[in-house]
């Protein structure tokens, strides 16, 4: 496994990034992705040190990440990895006492290759994301 991005929740792309430009000086952009099938708008920053952030925002009114603003819970809400076999990867953790959120599904922003999230009985949520070669394409901020 290797990490790719601490996932955050916003209710618009445009406030999560003055929020993580401000505050912890993310300089770079990704474009944003429409992900119809995971009902979300994603968008990947980088600060000065090379950390990866995901900024997660509703697409629709049934979008997952609206309970989660609701809620105002989970706004740091997940940490990411790159991994060769998701399936394989997903049953280590499964056997750790970790639980499937939901089946694997594409996702745009890699390319619809599978993602799946999986959570403790702590409430650690982790992303796996089949796409060991994936780098993001971010441009500086002008």
């Amino acid at each position: 496994m290797k990490f790719d991005h601490i996932g955050i929740t916003t209710a618009d792309l445009a406030v999560g990034r003055r929020l993580l430009e401000g505050s912890v000086y993310v300089g770079s952009w990704t474009q944003a992705f429409e992900d119809p099938v995971n009902d979300v708008w994603v968008q990947f920053g980088q600060d000065q040190s090379g950390l990866c952030y995901e900024l997660v925002a509703p697409l629709s009114e049934r979008s997952p990440i609206r309970r989660v603003l609701a809620q105002k819970v989970n706004t740091l809400n997940h940490v990411a990895y790159l991994v060769d076999d998701l399936a394989a990867q997903a049953a280590r953790l499964v056997t750790l006492g970790f639980v499937e959120v939901a089946e694997a599904r594409p996702a745009v922003a890699y390319g619809n290759r599978p993602i799946q999230f999986l959570v403790s009985q702590s409430r650690l949520l982790i992303e796996l994301i089949e796409a060991p070669d994936h780098r993001h394409e971010f441009r500086r901020n002008a």
